[in-house]
């Protein structure tokens, strides 16, 4: 969801690092459903070129139009990314989430 950043689009399954839930990939996968954390893998969406591979907790989320959008941060590095939710994540803590300032607005 970076602005001016290529997509690449990369399918697979992974364990969270986070909960342990096994998830399906579908290409547009980037985080877990069940508790929404993500990994530091990209530099640009989809790519695995980041070096850093830090833990990204969902840290807000917002609604822009009909789409909720989570900002995660890296523990490691502290590098933000806004990411798109997916209709399977949990809606009650992406609701609960929305209480917390989303970065940059």
């Amino acid at each position: 969801m970076s602005e001016g950043a290529a997509f690449t689009r990369t399918i697979e399954d992974f364990t969270c690092a986070h909960c342990g839930r096994n998830v399906r990939g579908t290409g547009y996968t980037n985080h877990c459903p069940r508790c929404l954390w993500s990994r530091h893998v990209d530099v640009n969406p989809g790519d695995r070129a980041a070096d850093c591979g830090g833990l990204m907790p969902p840290i807000s989320a917002m609604l822009k139009g009909e789409q909720f959008v989570i900002m995660h941060e890296c523990e490691r590095c502290g590098h933000r990314r806004p990411n798109r939710a997916s209709p399977k994540d949990d809606r009650d803590l992406l609701i609960a989430l929305m209480a917390r300032p989303f970065p940059g607005i």
